[in-house]
């Protein structure tokens, strides 16, 4: 009975809360629109909240709702878009996934057990049974992926600790996955976390058709699209941009000289290759008529304008970049880089700077596909809702405990155990939680993931700063919860 009455209690509290801060994050959501109105153009999409503007566009000057992207394709009601949300810069967030799963108790397609539940086949008889069939999709926007082992696989999965029991083979792996986003496509260097939707020598353009051929058969449960359909969507997709436009704090992003905003964006010049710190040149379309010819380490150049400005909130955005740009650290034992025998660098980085890995110039990804192994999967990170995966080495007997094997998984190479590529920057905090496995639930914890990993020794007020750059970067659905 105390139990119960102490539940009852907390239930009032948090409603109490709640209704104060519908109130006033209402009142300030309106001022934002009235704000955002001023200087949004007809072509645009405009999504606020309580601490700022997301701001999407096309360059085709439309966002047109009949084109396939937004079609029912399959067989089981999923359409791209219901992964794929606008207001969540194109991707999906636990957030609107549980506000859909409220309003629907559980029957929106995007809640199918084909890859949506933590399952293959889950109950999904009851309410109950539906909230925790997606409990991973609902928590963490985490849809499963079921992949096979690579025929001559240099190594074998031996052994599972499965949270879920789910049964599955070890000549496969389910791992959990969060979607990427379907705007700023134009900056990728490759297609998926691990990248298996990518052929050597393949156009980015036609690994993109080739995504969107399998997401209709596999999330969709449908039959192979026209080549018509798939390059609708392909087209639409590559013209689609999003960016924070206004800063709860800052204001707008496009005022005194700075370069934020989706304008800016859809206008920055990128190929396959550009900045990028190892002189790389990818035999493949799209690639930088030349090598670069070394890195620039100020890759992003938006916000040096406000160095001087009567704004501190624009100020810490300035410092902030100008941390990212610059500030040295080591960079070392980063497979895929410079963790191993086959990577391109073969000694530790002594002075390395946040832009060695994010070099697209103010997009933040790695300009070339180059997927890294930083440590999220790691086992010492892992979480009790996530698998834990135990690899062995089939010619030496070594063993790996990891909660994904990444690339391995595409590549059957024991090298490319956990690696991941690094997604574009842009609008990223409007998909929170952050990494592939949603494992930093804000961008605090990503930054606090950085200092550890690379033993940088960021100050308070470093930290403080780089949060506000980051932010000014993306859609700052974080900042009012914190």
């Amino acid at each position: 009975m105390q139990a119960h009455e102490r539940a009852t209690r907390s239930r009032r509290r948090t409603a109490g809360v709640t209704v104060v801060f519908t109130v006033c994050a209402a009142a300030f959501c309106a001022l934002l629109t009235r704000a955002a109105a001023a200087d949004r153009r007809g072509d645009e999409l405009t999504y606020t909240n309580a601490a700022g503007v997301l701001r999407t566009m096309h360059t085709s000057g439309v966002i047109d709702r009949t084109n396939p992207f937004f079609e029912d394709l399959g067989a089981n009601g999923r359409r791209c878009v219901s992964c794929h949300q606008p207001a969540q810069a194109w991707t999906i967030t636990p957030e609107e996934l549980q506000a859909r799963f409220a309003r629907t108790d559980g029957l929106d397609p995007i809640f199918r057990t084909n890859d949506g539940s933590n399952c293959e086949g889950a109950n999904v008889a009851t309410l109950d049974d539906r909230r925790r069939a997606f409990s991973l999709l609902l928590s963490k926007g985490l849809v499963r992926v079921d992949l096979p082992m690579p025929a001559n696989a240099e190594f074998e999965i031996v052994e599972v600790d499965d949270p879920y029991q789910c049964g599955g083979p070890t000549a496969a792996a389910s791992v959990y996955r969060r979607p990427l986003p379907t705007a700023n496509l134009a900056f990728i260097s490759g297609v998926m976390w691990d990248g298996r939707e990518s052929a050597a020598g393949r156009a980015i353009r036609d690994d993109l058709m080739q995504q969107a051929r399998a997401a209709v058969v596999g999330h969709a449960q449908g039959a192979p699209p026209a080549e018509a359909q798939l390059a609708a969507i392909v087209d639409f997709e590559l013209g689609l941009f999003a960016a924070q436009a206004l800063d709860r704090l800052a204001g707008s992003l496009s005022v005194q000289d700075a370069r934020g905003g989706v304008r800016p964006l859809a206008i920055q010049p990128f190929c396959i290759g550009i900045n990028d710190p190892l002189k790389m040149l990818p035999s493949m379309p799209g690639a930088c008529a030349a090598p670069s010819p070394g890195l620039d380490a100020n890759a992003f150049t938006l916000f040096g304008a406000w160095d001087h400005t009567a704004s501190p909130a624009r100020q810490a955005i300035a410092r902030g970049e100008r941390i990212f740009n610059t500030r040295r650290f080591e960079i070392d034992a980063v497979p895929g880089l410079n963790g191993g025998s086959a990577d391109p660098v073969a000694a530790p980085i002594a002075t390395g700077t946040c832009t060695v890995c994010h070099d697209s110039p103010n997009a933040g990804n790695h300009s070339v596909p180059m997927p890294l192994r930083i440590g999220i999967a790691d086992a010492s990170r892992r979480t009790p809702d996530l698998p834990l995966f135990t690899l062995r080495h089939k010619a030496t007997g070594e063993l790996v405990q990891i909660s994904d094997p990444g690339r391995a998984l595409v590549t059957g190479r024991w090298r490319d155990v956990g690696k991941f590529k690094g997604p574009v920057l842009r609008a990223l905090a409007a998909r929170a939680p952050f990494f592939h496995d949603g494992s930093a639930a804000t961008l605090s914890d990503v930054l606090e993931f950085y200092d550890k990993r690379f033993r940088i020794q960021l100050t308070d007020r470093e930290k403080a700063d780089l949060l506000a750059f980051l932010q000014a970067l993306k859609e700052p659905s974080e900042r009012g919860r914190q």
